[in-house]
């Protein structure tokens, strides 16, 4: 088990590297790659400290759901982090690049929860409940970010990192799930006309419901069950490609509307 100084100390590092802006060394030395408990107690760390600070949690995000993404992370399984309102940037234009340091950008399909998923001890989380849950899929872009210098993670560093969390933007062309089927999608994701990353719903861990789904099982498990009103990004349809100030990206994903955003330093 790793201690309760090494958690504090990992803490400490990434929230110094995100209000410096300074990338800073992996947190596996503290924590080590094994420990996913002490991995997302560092997260609770960090996400305590921003709620402290005045944030307010407005839902979940699930990373490394694709095997392109995986790959890119050199990581073999999915995990996730808290989304807080002020990384919503869906209505800032253009979206200011002055809290990132790494960032990239991928396409992905939301879901807005209607109801609670935190079913009673030994009933299943099943697809169909989840799917029941679902009011509203949208399109989202995320812009997904790393405290730690060059991306050199490893599972529990971006885990600790909160998922390698940044920010986001989410459409509001919604459609319910009888009217789109998330795993049939197709995504376009473009910088300045050029297609920068391509992929399909079915990327995502075979179904973005499907990651839901398990998203929810760990949410239940860890003792923070998914809420009614949470915004959930389901995770990445296609790899995750860089962009600088200036720069618009627009994903287009079938069946919504393109969602479109530009940066500035």
């Amino acid at each position: 088990m790793t201690c309760q100084d090494s958690i504090s100390a990992a803490v400490a590092r990434l929230a110094e590297a995100q209000a410096t802006r300074i990338p800073c060394t992996p947190v596996r030395d503290l924590i080590g790659t094994e420990d996913l408990a002490a991995a997302y107690a560092v997260q609770q760390g960090l996400v305590q400290g921003r709620l402290a600070g005045g944030a307010r949690v407005v839902g979940r995000k699930i990373g490394a759901t694709s095997e392109a993404v995986q790959t890119q992370l050199g990581v073999d399984q999915p995990d996730f982090g808290y989304l807080l309102d002020d990384m919503d940037v869906s209505r800032e234009s253009p979206v200011s690049m002055r809290t990132l340091l790494q960032p990239r950008v991928e396409g992905e399909v939301a879901f807005v929860l209607a109801r609670d998923i935190d079913p009673p001890d030994g009933e299943e989380i099943t697809l169909d409940l989840v799917r029941a849950a679902v009011e509203v899929a949208l399109p989202a872009i995320e812009i997904v970010d790393s405290r730690i210098a060059d991306w050199k993670i490893g599972f529990t560093d971006t885990v600790a990192d909160n998922a390698s969390s940044g920010l986001f933007v989410v459409g509001t062309d919604g459609r319910t799930v009888d009217e789109l089927e998330p795993r049939d999608v197709t995504m376009s994701l473009t910088i300045n006309g050029e297609e920068r990353s391509a992929g399909t719903g079915d990327a995502c861990l075979g179904d973005p419901l499907e990651a839901l789904r398990w998203l929810a099982v760990q949410a239940q498990r860890f003792g923070d069950p998914l809420r009614a009103g949470h915004l959930i990004l389901s995770g990445a349809l296609g790899p995750f490609v860089p962009f600088a100030p200036g720069d618009r990206v627009v994903a287009t994903i079938s069946g919504f509307a393109p969602l479109s955003v530009t940066f500035e330093e």
